[in-house]
């Protein structure tokens, strides 16, 4: 163009464009709002929780013979059903549960247990006429108005009975034996911080602090689940405009380690540890772990906390039946070895080892509750396994920590041992993370002499029918974290024969644990002690398919709670007709794996569980005012 040229311009005012831009971006979240609400509160799919299926309370039964016909049923081919609509790997509760979500909907499930009973981690055993409990210690939420009490009541027709821990329902004990500090934790809204300003005078600003960001970042959890269900688009556009931190102040806080949010509170270090002290419930030392994660396990117990009554095994024995009555089964010992796949690269079946022979099972839907690693690096080909869309989720995540379980019988009722329907959280120091993590870096021989945490519990004083079928006997269930590399090289070893070596390095941790406890619980004494045993990581990985011996699955440091994580590993795989559940979809526990499951529903239904099971509580609020009223 020639420098004399005219050029016809017209002149936009600044106010005038400046108007314009408000008024798109005013559309496009309003169209953003619109969109997310029809999505989040739309229908489409089947309704489990439409129709309320609690029945009046059934007799209990106590006889191990008489549950065995339901958590033992052993694979064989004529047992699987016929014109299956899906193969659930995995039977932990996110497995069940997830089955009995599709059952209620008139899913014909067939559920595959490697294990020899149903339940995963909510699976009990028996040694010398003591049935321990492996997994469930116990589960908050479960007032009656509550949705997650509703969801499983109507995922146990009403069966599963639940008993209240004594309140305090924790206590934490602080610093070695000639010095040794307690605290007590209350549930209730207020009383939790009331007795904790008892303990602690003077940091009341402190404690109030600290519940005021633990309940606004908890109720923030919601936004978690919508991450996970939203179409991926919408989903990333979320994330990556940074809108997510802006509307969810959980993951606002999630990037903060607990070690920084509770030092900036108070300088008292015992508060600071009594503030931190559930951080072995999801298995992170407080300087790695997410304050966003710790906020949800304080405000898991603020109402209360619960044990199943007759035992961790009512779990899956009342919901088994749900799903053999829309024509499904759960069938044990019946160890899948790889996922079946069409030409397509569709998963289209499961191959089941039935002695040296594969035994091939074919469903129009494959759902995985055997964890993220196994699945994505065991039961899928070779040539998938490398798919980038695959090694993208591997990539994000790491292997949790190992556990080491100790299970105690004892001769006595709970009132001659001292026992109690709760929980102890031992330290012999107040600085956690300097505690665990030289203990993580020692040589497994120094480890055994010198155990960092100890959680104490006794299932039997929590089960008011204990009493009916074991009297005059007690169990008590210790744990705290082990390395899967202290115990690595006995792997391959027989599970009840893995050599002298081996027994001697669990005989050292019992040793180390047994002091403590008979320090703490004065009237155990060694003469109490008819059965004592642990589980180290490999016994973990025998029984419960823990790849590491991870007790809580992926590892759920602050990396975990990045949004472009929770909008990666989702239910749906990249995979067409393979779905994930339970706790590596969404958290870790009994009510994180269930929320893997609804989330795994919410995916296969295409409809929001999550909130259905706000609508349930809702009505069933209702319902039981309107009979009360009666």
């Amino acid at each position: 163009m020639e420098p004399n040229e005219e050029v016809n311009t017209v002149t936009v005012p600044t106010g005038f464009g400046r108007g314009a831009m408000m008024i798109a971006v005013g559309i496009i979240c309003a169209a953003l709002v619109i969109f997310l609400l029809h999505y989040v509160f739309g229908g489409r799919g089947p309704d489990p929780f439409e129709k309320d299926t609690r029945e009046p309370l059934k007799k209990r039964v106590y006889d191990k013979k008489e549950k065995n016909k339901v958590l033992k049923q052993g694979f064989v081919a004529n047992r699987v059903p016929e014109n299956l609509d899906a193969v659930v790997i995995g039977s932990g509760v996110g497995g069940l549960g997830l089955a009995v979500l599709l059952a209620k909907v008139g899913k014909r499930v067939l559920v595959l247990e490697q294990h020899s009973r149903a339940g995963g981690c909510c699976h009990t055993f028996t040694e010398k006429g003591f049935e321990f409990d492996v997994g469930i210690h116990y589960i908050g939420e479960l007032l009656d108005h509550k949705p997650f009490r509703c969801m499983l009541d109507q995922m146990t027709n009403g069966q599963l009975e639940w008993e209240p821990l004594e309140n305090p329902f924790d206590h934490v004990v602080l610093g070695p034996p000639e010095n040794r500090r307690r605290y007590p934790i209350y549930s209730g809204r207020t009383r939790f911080t009331d007795e904790l300003k008892k303990c602690f005078p003077g940091e009341e600003k402190a404690i109030d602090e600290f519940m005021k960001l633990t309940k606004k970042t908890g109720n923030g959890v919601w936004f978690l689940a919508l991450l996970k269900i939203l179409p991926l688009p919408l989903a990333k556009f979320l994330v990556h405009t940074g809108l997510v931190r802006h509307l969810s102040f959980f993951f606002k806080m999630a990037p903060r380690s607990l070690t920084d949010v509770v030092n900036e509170l108070t300088e008292n270090k015992d508060l600071r540890a009594v503030f931190s002290y559930i951080f072995g419930t999801y298995g992170k030392i407080p300087k790695d772990a997410s304050f966003a994660m710790h906020s949800l396990l304080i405000t898991h117990y603020l109402n209360g906390a619960w044990y199943p009554k007759g035992g961790a095994s009512e779990i899956a024995y009342h919901m088994i039946p749900i799903i053999e009555k829309a024509g499904g089964a759960v069938l044990v010992r019946a160890p899948v070895n790889r996922i079946l796949f069409n030409d397509a690269k569709e998963a289209c079946g499961v191959s089941v080892m039935k002695g040296q022979e594969e035994v091939h099972i074919h469903a129009p839907m494959i759902i995985s509750d055997a964890g993220i690693f196994n699945t994505y690096q065991k039961l899928i080909p070779k040539d998938l396994q490398t798919m980038p869309a695959i090694q993208k989720q591997l990539s994000m995540l790491k292997h949790g920590e190992g556990g080491l379980s100790i299970f105690m019988g004892l001769n006595g009722t709970k009132e001659e041992l001292g026992l109690k329907s709760d929980n102890y959280w031992i330290f012999p120091e107040n600085n956690f993370d300097e505690l665990v993590g030289n203990y993580m870096k020692k040589d497994r021989e120094e480890a055994a002499k010198n155990v960092p945490l100890l959680f104490v519990a006794s299932p039997s004083a929590k089960d008011p029918t204990w009493e009916a079928r074991s009297p005059g006997k007690s169990t008590l269930s210790l744990v705290t974290f082990a390395k899967y590399e202290w115990f690595e090289e006995w792997k391959d070893g027989k599970v009840t024969n893995r050599g002298r070596d081996y027994m001697e390095l669990k005989q050292a941790f019992i040793d180390t644990i047994l002091e403590v406890v008979m320090d703490v619980f004065p009237k155990i004494t060694r003469d109490k002690i008819e059965y004592i045993d642990a589980g180290t990581p490999i016994t973990n990985t025998h029984y419960i398919g823990a790849p590491k011996g991870e007790i809580y699955g992926a590892d759920h440091g602050i990396s975990r709670f990045d949004p472009e994580l929770n909008i990666t590993v989702r239910a749906q795989t990249p995979l067409k007709n393979l779905y994930l559940t339970g706790q590596d979809v969404f958290l870790c526990g009994f009510a994180g794996a269930l929320a893997g499951a609804l989330t795994c529903g919410s995916a296969i239904l295409n409809r929001n569980l999550h909130l259905d099971t706000i609508a349930l509580a809702k009505r069933t609020k209702f319902i039981n005012y309107k009979l009360k009223g009666e």
